[in-house]
């Protein structure tokens, strides 16, 4: 069965809540969840004028495809409030697909593996927690590597509030 890893994020509202709804709902419509990361808080990367993001990893173990993945993920998004108003703004959830397998895919809609992945610490940290020897299928390097030589230096760190 296909792996395909998952990167939650958010920054709006009850933060731990839309992980935990997002979760639940990737459980059961896109896949089992093999492993999740811990839960990571960090500053805003691209557009930093706005609230810190709680971000996690997840590997999950589906039967659909690249693209059902996408459209399920999105309809997701949108279920939990995601509106996109500005690229890299503030929102109450992202899904992002990071890697399917080891597929190497660029359509109009979907490019695989995610083409940033390897300059975000945000992303490595907690991919490296549950897959250290995953390769990239285009760097040819693993994610422990790849976290060794990322450029981004946002602080990223454990995150332990139990409730917001």
């Amino acid at each position: 069965m296909p792996k395909v890893y998952l990167l939650l994020g958010g920054n709006l509202g009850n933060r731990t809540l839309y992980l935990q709804q997002a979760r639940e709902s990737i459980n059961h419509r896109v896949g089992i969840i093999a492993q999740s990361s811990k839960v990571y808080e960090t500053a805003a990367w691209g557009k930093t004028d706005q609230p810190t993001f709680l971000n996690q990893v997840l590997e999950v173990e589906t039967i659909l495809s690249p693209e059902e993945a996408l459209q399920s993920i999105n309809a997701i998004e949108q279920e939990l409030g995601r509106v996109r108003l500005e690229h890299w703004g503030a929102r109450v959830i992202d899904i992002d697909i990071l890697f399917y397998d080891d597929l190497v895919q660029q359509t109009q809609r979907l490019t695989i593996p995610h083409p940033q992945l390897h300059l975000r610490r945000f992303t490595l940290m907690p991919l490296t927690e549950i897959a250290p020897n995953l390769v990239h299928p285009v760097l040819g390097k693993s994610t422990t590597v790849l976290l060794e030589n990322c450029p981004d230096e946002l602080e990223v760190k454990v995150y332990e509030k139990a409730a917001e």
